[in-house]
């Protein structure tokens, strides 16, 4: 008997702690902005390009580069776009850009006029070199009114992100890639995107555990689980949501809470009505990193890509958009694109591969990230 009452205990302790499914917050829908640093600036890029409606109040970037700079080469990722060994294709990029808008592939790029961009470098960055920002300042340019683009390069930082109260000496490169230089990049980001705000404090709200393979499944670079930090109020509606985007070898497997807790957001979004999203990449993903590249599949800087597709999905949620959901015949989910035909004839839905059944049987299915279905009811 006292084995099964330990064991119950233990049980109840762990679901207690289990992630659990992001809530619709009703977050204002036209004060959503993202930041990142170096892999997630590269993903912060994409994501405010490709979804610049949604992300249309703005992005933080610190140490990355130009949209679609590695063109779907590892090899230009780890030269030209990290070190500028070799010049980036501003222009040409530019032009890209311009003509996937036109194939409905990102949102039309006049939505970038209203946005506010923030960029920073560190004077010292030996990972991603000053240079590489430079470019991607030059990209914004014609896209962004320069009064809405601020680049801080002026810091005698190395890579990472910037604190005034946390991490690695400031000129010193390494784990956890949080450099304490007397600099708030957080509260800098939050405030050129929001404007003026009310003094941090330290965060009282509650810190969420997200499933994130509602959104994405396994084996896409993304792992099961995210962080929400909630401040006290924002649960019924109103706030405004900022989605963070930790680097490579940052993540939860990587450095624990570390990325989520030192950073600097939360403080400013305890007093300022903003809900913080902390989308997190997986142990299987190349070095921990966001898919900047096409680790996941060419298409990974468009709205089509897994990774893009998710945040952008949970982002909806917490904005209170609801999925669409289909009821069919199993065989008509397969024609419309929705699920496969698999072993032995059976049917999975496309993204999540989730078991449906045989063909003449019919299923619900939800979509909750741009092409990943899964069992829903409708």
């Amino acid at each position: 008997m006292k084995a099964w009452v330990l064991c119950a205990a233990a049980a109840s302790a762990a679901a207690a702690m289990a992630a659990e499914p992001l809530p619709n917050l009703r977050v204002d829908p036209a004060m959503t902005t993202l930041s990142g640093l170096s892999s997630g600036g590269y993903m912060a890029v994409q994501l405010h390009v490709a979804h610049s409606k949604t992300f249309q109040r703005g992005v933080g970037v610190v140490a990355a580069g130009p949209y679609h700079c590695a063109e779907g080469s590892a090899l230009h990722a780890v030269g030209r776009c990290l070190s500028r060994e070799t010049v980036i294709p501003v222009e040409s990029l530019q032009a890209l850009a311009r003509r996937w808008a036109s194939l409905g592939w990102i949102d039309d790029l006049a939505n970038l006029q209203a946005s506010r961009v923030y960029l920073f470098s560190g004077k010292l960055d030996s990972a991603v070199k000053q240079p590489v920002t430079d470019d991607l300042a030059r990209w914004y340019a014609p896209f962004v009114p320069a009064a809405q683009l601020r680049y801080r390069n002026d810091v005698d930082a190395e890579h990472g992100m910037v604190t005034d109260d946390f991490g690695n000496a400031c000129a010193k490169r390494g784990l956890p890639y949080i450099q304490d230089c007397d600099v708030d990049v957080a509260g800098e980001i939050l405030m050129h995107l929001y404007g003026p705000l009310a003094p941090r404090d330290a965060p009282v709200g509650r810190m969420l555990r997200i499933d994130q393979h509602e959104f994405i499944a396994p084996g896409r670079g993304m792992g099961p689980e995210a962080r929400l930090y909630v401040p006290d109020g924002c649960a019924q509606g109103g706030c405004r949501l900022h989605v963070v985007l930790h680097g490579c070898g940052q993540n939860l497997a990587s450095l624990g809470e570390t990325y989520v807790e030192r950073t600097g957001y939360n403080r400013w979004a305890q007093t300022n009505r903003i809900v913080v999203l902390y989308p997190q990449t997986s142990p299987e993903a190349t070095n921990s990193c966001w898919d900047w590249w096409g680790y996941t599949g060419l298409d990974y800087a468009r709205k089509s890509a897994a990774q893009v597709a998710a945040i952008k999905g949970m982002a909806d949620r917490l904005a209170g958009v609801a999925s669409t959901c289909q009821r069919a015949f199993n065989s008509t989910h397969v024609w419309a694109g929705r699920a496969f035909y698999g072993l032995w004839g059976r049917v999975s839905a496309r993204g999540s591969g989730a078991d449906l059944g045989w063909p003449w049987q019919r299923s619900a299915l939800a979509e909750p990230a741009l092409g990943h279905f899964a069992p829903g009811a409708c």
